[in-house]
């Protein structure tokens, strides 16, 4: 250890701004004109510190540096200032600084990214950092609560009509059951195998896993799985009195139920996509399909056969829904597509909508006035809300990891789940009156 003539310990002498006898002249690369960050957030524990636990003075002449400099890492840091050169002709650099958190009154633009301190409960610039200290933006929506409880991926939420309970299925394997007054998880069950979706339908719940899907009777507490698909079961959809599962391998098979034996028997395979079809939708007796091929498949639910198929994606179409006489389809290709009927009943695509990411999950829900209200999930961790058919923003919903699972509730609630197992609940601060068909 380094010691001065008179047995100060020279190191800390030199960190807290001694070091006048010094005869050696300071770079300015030296740690030792660095200010430490972790000071200047309240929470350095290193003892002692390389850094400077205070500010520098401002520059004097002779130092190398011009009029306009700023310290670019404490401003970088600060959130509030740019780089010197982006200054107006008439800043003067020897004024007092009025950046970082030091800097009175200045106006702060918030940057859409929500503030990694606040997530950790530890930042300390409060209203003056620069990023959001929020989950959302917007003001027709607001956060009701989050459920913590998954350790992976929430790939499936359910809330069954009339039921007092939340089912939400994950890729760490279990299904976890809340009670949706308290909002306690109130059952949690290993199923040994990752959730690819989960659907609920009457009394039956449905979750899709590899090479099999679960069903449960909620009412009964009777189950039953129903064995044929190859791989992972990545979507299930009821039409007419059939259930519909999209597998892995890329065909789609088919239950009818049976009241008389309480069973699902098996009843159709639907072929035709050559990789895994990952999103299914019903609407004006269509099945329609979205697959890994980057294609959708129209199916006619009267003879189940193939009577069109759609190629304008140019990657994985993620999720397909149906609004009025239109078909909605999104696609990590960065676009939301709208699609018509034309004469002679095929559909073309009318408009399209791009992203600056990649598309995973759409849902529809007709707010207060009755408007039809897009929600889209993205691949930069955020749920974008648009008016339709204008798709004016009206709002976004931030995550820490991608959303894959959007639900809507009763009494203006929807549910959203993220990458991190976090299920959170939002409310309508407008009550809407109804899912999209």
């Amino acid at each position: 250890m380094d010691f001065d003539l008179n047995g100060g310990n020279k190191r800390v002498f030199n960190r807290l701004g001694g070091g006048g006898g010094s005869t050696r002249p300071m770079a300015p690369t030296d740690t030792r004109q660095k200010v430490c960050f972790h000071w200047r957030a309240g929470r350095c524990n290193r003892s002692p510190c390389p850094y400077l636990h205070r500010e520098l003075p401002g520059p004097g002449p002779g130092q190398g540096q011009g009029p306009g400099y700023t310290n670019k890492r404490v401003a970088e840091e600060s959130g509030f200032a740019g780089p010197s050169h982006r200054r107006g002709p008439g800043f003067n650099g020897n004024s007092s600084s009025s950046w970082g958190r030091f800097g009175g009154n200045r106006t702060v633009t918030k940057t859409e990214k929500v503030c990694n301190f606040w997530v950790d409960g530890n930042c300390t610039y409060g209203d003056k950092c620069r990023y959001l200290h929020c989950w959302s933006k917007g003001e027709s929506f607001a956060l009701l609560t989050q459920l913590d409880g998954h350790e992976k991926l929430v790939s499936g939420i359910a809330l069954p009509s009339g039921s007092d309970k939340l089912y939400t299925g994950s890729k760490d394997e279990t299904l976890r059951v809340w009670d949706c007054a308290s909002g306690q998880c109130t059952g949690v069950l290993k199923l040994g195998g990752e959730i690819g979706c989960v659907l609920s339908e009457g009394p039956w719940l449905l979750v899709g896993m590899p090479n099999l899907v679960k069903a449960w009777n909620i009412e009964t507490n009777a189950d039953q799985s129903l064995s044929g698909p190859v791989g992972q079961v990545y979507s299930l959809v009821v039409g007419t009195d059939l259930l519909f599962a999209g597998t892995q391998d890329g065909s789609i098979l088919a239950w009818r139920y049976n009241a008389a034996t309480n069973c699902f028997e098996p009843s159709a395979s639907l072929t035709g996509h050559t990789l895994a079809v990952v999103t299914l939708y019903v609407g004006a007796n269509r099945l329609y399909s979205g697959s890994m091929d980057k294609t959708i498949k129209v199916w006619s639910l009267d003879n189940l056969q193939c009577i069109q198929t759609l190629t304008d994606h140019s990657s994985v179409v993620m999720s397909l829904i149906c609004w009025d006489q239109f078909l909605l389809s999104c696609s990590l290709d960065n676009t939301v597509k709208i699609w018509a009927a034309i004469e002679g009943g095929n559909l073309e695509v009318t408009y399209t909508h791009k992203e600056e990411h990649g598309v995973l999950a759409l849902c529809g829900v007709h707010d207060a006035e009755a408007k039809p209200v897009l929600l889209c999930a993205c691949n930069d961790n955020t749920l974008r809300l648009y008016d339709l058919p204008s798709f004016t923003e009206r709002g976004k919903i931030f995550a820490k990891q991608e959303i894959r699972a959007i639900q809507i509730g009763p009494g203006g609630i929807f549910f959203t789940g993220d990458g991190t197992g976090q299920v959170k609940v939002w409310k309508w601060c407008t009550e809407p009156t109804a899912a999209l068909p």
